[in-house]
């Protein structure tokens, strides 16, 4: 843990009464009523605070068997019995989804292959708006490997990939909200104990996305904070 993480981990463990005295003012707040934003500007302010956000690399495939690779922030877990994520994908145009909401939507499968710091140039290829008919894992020169379960390959270079198969999709707007059910599990050995099913995050070396057009994160500043159960919390409570 680095100084900055070992100060913020003694900052969130100090008794609640001690947090709450540091409060010296309340906060000025500006409010914004999306409805009367753009979306554009509805996006810069949501990005803005929603960080960071992890980052879903998603292989998918065509029926020519054309893999293809996109990165979205729109994605986290969602559910955990049965293992569910959700994965954000805006139309390309008001009329036309993008290549892998298609291809998710033919082939009713898709893998999310996590993002590590060493996959990041590659990744930043895998965002170029390419035509169809190019596959970004081909421009990015990735390898991929056989998937378990689906037949959509992952990512070789992955430290983690989760297998999904495709629940439910929801067309809310120009959003389509994908729900998929997590079918398998890949990690790379070195980052798991499989005996205790206990996953080594932080040296998974993940980045995720902050606000901007160009801003990221890591986990190099991680802290850690024990959950409080409602006995100690009747302890400490001012």
């Amino acid at each position: 843990m680095n100084r900055k993480g070992a100060k913020e981990f003694r900052r969130f463990s100090e008794k609640p009464q001690k947090i709450f005295a540091s409060l010296r003012f309340i906060p000025q707040f500006m409010n914004f009523d999306l409805k009367n934003l753009s979306p554009r500007e509805g996006y810069k302010l949501l990005t803005g605070v929603i960080v960071p956000r992890p980052i879903a690399l998603v292989t998918s495939q065509n029926e020519d068997g054309l893999v293809n690779a996109a990165p979205f922030s729109f994605f986290n877990i969602v559910g955990s019995n049965p293992p569910i994520v959700a994965l954000g994908i805006g139309d390309k145009s008001e009329d036309e989804a993008k290549d892998s909401a298609k291809n998710i939507r033919k082939s009713g499968e898709f893998v999310v292959n996590l993002v590590a710091r060493a996959m990041t140039d590659a990744m930043n290829i895998c965002a170029v708006d390419f035509p169809s008919g190019i596959s970004e894992v081909e421009a990015a020169k990735l390898q991929t490997a056989p998937s378990q379960i689906v037949g959509v390959p992952r990512l070789a270079l992955s430290p983690a990939a989760l297998e999904c198969r495709a629940h439910t999709t929801l067309q809310i707007g120009e959003n389509r909200v994908i729900l998929g059910e997590v079918v398998a599990l890949f990690i790379a050995d070195e980052f798991v104990d499989n005996s205790k099913h206990h996953v080594d995050s932080a040296r998974l070396d993940l980045i995720g996305r902050m606000g901007g057009a160009g801003a990221y994160t890591d986990t190099s500043g991680t802290f850690e904070l024990a959950r409080l159960s409602f006995a100690e919390w009747q302890q400490n409570a001012p």
